[in-house]
């Protein structure tokens, strides 16, 4: 079989494929009136994150899809390892067999750090940027990481998700596609990993901006820069912030968000870490795991 004709045929697989799965079964609401039955192109490109355009050149056997768009759209159409295999084969890709990395657990040398953060908010973030440990100020300035279900303490869900954080960030729409950016290359690092997978296309669905974004080419270059905070309780924040990778976990980074002393961004900081001591008490960082 040429090459056209594989393409071909991965873009029947996928049209037998869309036709069998009903939008509830996929997560979607489903508003009827279809005249045929299974999922609409649209649908299966916002699951997978992916433009429409994209994925009806895909079905017509005109590009060749990467593994990591593959993968995407295997977790997006619900296929079995049997289907999966199939899926690659057809687009002439070879199907990745590595595990997915595992959970990870907060390196003492950043949890011993968090504790020496007194004034300075801190959260140490794992490799699909979920939370992994924060300490009284991180929660006080951002939001009440303890009171998150484990399962969905992520930065980039809490600041899709969180109607709250539109308002904290004083340019949200920056600081999200910054977030958009930094997911879509641990996606490329990990193009198999179930639960970025799914991450990604939950939010593809929760948010509009969000499966736009990820289609973009935006890079974020800086790992220091400002933020700027409208915080419900001390008002006006702007803050310097800066990431410092683990050498023993380059998966883990923690994040400072910082003030030069005598400005009112740092007697901000105070008041919040005075009223995180006397909120959360107990010690100074705060495990997820």
């Amino acid at each position: 079989m040429t090459s056209d004709a594989h393409l071909n045929e991965l873009g029947e697989f996928l049209k037998v494929r869309r036709a069998e799965l009903s939008p509830r079964t996929v997560g979607l609401p489903d508003t009827g009136g279809r005249r045929v039955p299974g999922l609409r192109r649209e649908e299966v490109a916002l699951l997978a994150a992916i433009s429409s355009d994209y994925y009806t050149r895909l079905e017509q056997g005109r590009i060749q899809p990467s593994a990591t768009v593959l993968a995407t759209l295997a977790h997006a159409l619900h296929l079995d390892d049997h289907q999966r295999d199939h899926l690659f084969e057809l687009a002439g890709r070879q199907r990745a067999r590595h595990r997915p990395p595992g959970a990870q657990k907060t390196q003492p040398q950043l949890r011993r750090l968090l504790d020496d953060l007194t004034v300075s908010p801190g959260v140490v973030i794992g490799r699909r940027m979920d939370v992994l440990a924060w300490n009284p100020v991180a929660a006080a300035l951002l939001t009440d990481f303890a009171k998150v279900p484990e399962d969905k303490r992520n930065c980039a869900r809490i600041l899709f998700t969180d109607p709250s954080m539109r308002t904290l960030y004083a340019d949200w729409r920056a600081v999200a596609r910054d977030c958009v950016s930094h997911l879509r290359m641990t996606a490329a690092k990990y193009p198999t990993d179930p639960r970025l997978i799914g991450l990604v296309g939950e939010l593809s669905v929760e948010d509009r901006d969000f499966g736009r974004w990820w289609g973009s080419r935006h890079v974020p270059s800086r790992r220091v820069g400002v933020k700027r905070f409208q915080h419900p309780v001390v008002g006006e924040l702007v803050l310097d912030w800066d990431i410092f990778t683990c050498s023993s976990d380059p998966d883990q980074e923690l994040v400072v968000w910082t003030a030069e002393p005598g400005t009112p961004s740092y007697d901000g900081l105070r008041a919040l870490a005075s009223r995180a001591t006397g909120r959360f008490g107990g010690p100074a960082a705060r495990p997820a795991d």
